[in-house]
């Protein structure tokens, strides 16, 4: 690793901060716009859902090879080639003309944010002394990404409004063109010093296409069938490829991405299984919310963004409250209480109806569904990183955030299914068209309730895998990193 610090530091922390804000935005700025997109791609209820999966599955599946070619290749180097990636398939899917096209953008845009997450963390690393000098950095680091995610919704409202659904990924362009050549100039390259020198492209590669086939399988049920080739072999394929990544892990990679002997840590494997639920249920308030809000009440995409502000503020304001109450309380309790908020909330927006209201049906679950998530964020990755090797604590980061991605993208590709499936079976038995505000409102209905047992299991699962979680120092400037990753 480079030891030599540049003297511009300042402009090397607004170059990760951009990178970040950007790659985080695009994860929560496409929902509003969704309504926008379906009418403009013509796009079916079940495979509307792709256009936020491709991004979280590809940028899941590739979260952790991307770090690693930053060590291996050069962070700068590796920064370069992600926005240039992220920028080029922004701009690919503003101009797409057809669903296939987009959805193939937003996978490729998932790949380069892989890429230029880790890159933006490890440059800020390698350029800032440890100490207070770093710990101030990533303060701000993680406020600008958490200002991401809070911003997604507000800023993809506007943008649809005022221009077109195709801002929402076309602003992303210029952003790029200014980003690269300024990296270029300004940033120190810098590698990992690691004692091998091997990719894991193929555990990569079998990881993703394993998970892409498992939800193709599943989004499948609706339209085929449980006992069609295309669901059984979509599942099929997918289950036997993430075997085969399991056995390319544990026997054949030289340096495996997911080295299986981390598991050996029970408080982080329970952290794993429990953040697979919490991605599951949060994933799908934030889509169903945002379909609900637009084809049921008739809010516009400026509106809909609007509307989730109080749920945005509400999980900021949480989430910086949730270290002072994990200390008093413990971590298991607070991550307990919070996944069952969640399952609260999720209970009661089965209650919304078609001739609701944004204030009557909305607004309070929306706030108790932040305060879950507010106070789940932090302790579950206190417990997917307590008593992992420092060595290891990057590895132990970026393993809860990919859980967290794959849950988000099975847990959608389930409820979307079964929303579906409602819809078509009210709107058959009624005689109305499927996108009927009471076909609809029946479907996320159903949604809702599948989400309340998704939270509920999570609560469980961490009640009875993770231990108390009460810290007796504070926090490494790793745990606090990654803590705010998840969080944004």
């Amino acid at each position: 690793m480079s030891s030599r610090r540049p003297s511009n530091r300042g402009l090397v922390l607004l170059i990760a901060c951009a990178a970040q804000f950007m790659v985080i935005l695009d994860v929560s700025i496409v929902n509003v716009a969704l309504p926008s997109i379906r009418t403009a791609l013509h796009f079916e209820e079940t495979d509307l859902q792709w256009v936020v999966s491709a991004y979280t599955v590809t940028f899941a599946g590739f979260l952790m090879l991307g770090g690693r070619a930053g060590d291996l290749l050069g962070r700068k180097r590796m920064f370069i080639v992600g926005v240039t990636v992220f920028s080029a398939a922004s701009l690919l899917g503003a101009l797409a003309t057809s669903g296939t096209l987009l959805i193939a953008a937003r996978g490729l845009q998932g790949l380069g944010g892989a890429i230029v997450a880790p890159a933006t963390l490890s440059i800020i690393t390698t350029t800032f002394a440890e100490g207070p000098e770093r710990n101030k950095a990533l303060g701000i680091w993680g406020a600008v990404a958490a200002g991401g995610g809070s911003a997604g919704a507000l800023v993809g409202g506007v943008l649809t409004d005022a221009l077109s659904w195709r801002w929402i990924l076309l602003v992303n362009v210029p952003i790029g063109l200014i980003l690269v050549p300024v990296a270029w100039r300004y940033v120190t390259e810098s590698k990992g010093s690691l004692e091998h020198r091997h990719f894991d492209a193929a555990g990569a590669v079998s990881l993703t296409v394993g998970l892409i086939a498992l939800v193709l399988g599943i989004v499948s049920i609706e339209q085929h069938g449980w006992g069609s080739v295309e669901v059984l072999g979509g599942i099929g394929v997918g289950l036997a490829l993430l075997a085969l990544f399991l056995l390319i892990e544990s026997r054949w990679a030289k340096a495996p991405l997911v080295p299986l002997s981390i598991f050996a840590s029970h408080t982080l494997s329970g952290a794993n299984i429990v953040v697979l639920a919490m991605g599951g249920a949060m994933f799908a308030l934030w889509y169903f919310l945002s379909l609900y809000m637009q084809q049921v009440l008739g809010l516009s995409p400026l509106d809909a963004g609007l509307a989730f502000l109080p749920m945005t503020g509400t999980l900021a304001l949480t989430a910086t409250m949730a270290p002072r109450l994990i200390a008093r309380f413990g971590g298991r309790t607070m991550l307990v209480l919070g996944l069952g908020l969640i399952a609260v909330a999720s209970l009661w927006l089965t209650q919304v109806s078609a001739d609701g209201s944004w204030a009557g049906d909305v607004l309070g679950p929306s706030v108790v569904a932040a305060l879950g998530m507010g106070l789940s964020f932090v302790p579950v990755t206190i417990a997917a990183v307590a008593g992992v090797p420092p060595e290891r604590a990057g590895l132990a980061s970026g393993l809860v955030n990919t859980s967290r991605q794959m849950g988000g993208a099975l847990g959608l590709a389930v409820l979307t299914s079964i929303a579906a499936s409602a819809t078509a079976s009210y709107a058959t038995t009624h005689g109305v068209p499927e996108l009927n505000a009471e076909a609809l409102t029946h479907g996320y209905q159903n949604g809702f309730l599948v989400a309340v047992a998704i939270a509920l299991a999570g609560a469980i699962a961490a009640r009875i895998l993770l231990p108390s979680l009460r810290p007796q120092a504070p926090p490494s400037v790793e745990t606090v990193a990654a803590a705010e990753e998840v969080a944004a």
